[in-house]
This record gives structure tokens, C-alpha cells and sequence, in this order.
């Protein structure tokens, strides 16, 4: 995965969660948890470096899309 760098995160709100699960069915369904809750720019894919790995951007001051 690549770095998270300062723009992710530059103000109030944004966030970065990376998820670590034992398969990409657990860890789209955090990912879907996650969307409830706020605006994600979610994941389409995990990657495998050991486990399963999955990386999403969360704005908590915007609502979840509906």
C-alpha cells in the first residue's frame, strides 16, 4: 500500500482507517460498517501482505450517501 500522506488527513474529520482481517469478505464488511456511519472513499480491492489488507478514507463531517 502506499503511504498515507498529510493530505489525507489535513483537517478536522478526515481519516484513514486501514483494516487487517483474515479475508477480503471480513474486511469489506468493516468497510460497509464504516459507510453507516460517515462518508467514505471506499476500497475496491485488498491487497495481501500477510493477511488481507484494506485501506479507506473517512470524512466524519459529511453525512453517509444514502
Amino acid at each position: 500500500m502506499k503511504p498515507i500522506n498529510d493530505g489525507h488527513v489535513a483537517k478536522p474529520g478526515l481519516a484513514v482507517v486501514e483494516v487487517a482481517a483474515a479475508d477480503d469478505e471480513t474486511a469489506f464488511a468493516v468497510q460497509e460498517l464504516l459507510a453507516t456511519r460517515c462518508a467514505i472513499a471506499p476500497a475496491d480491492r485488498t491487497t495481501h501482505e500477510p493477511g488481507v489488507r484494506l485501506r479507506c478514507y473517512l470524512d466524519m463531517q459529511q453525512p453517509p450517501e444514502a
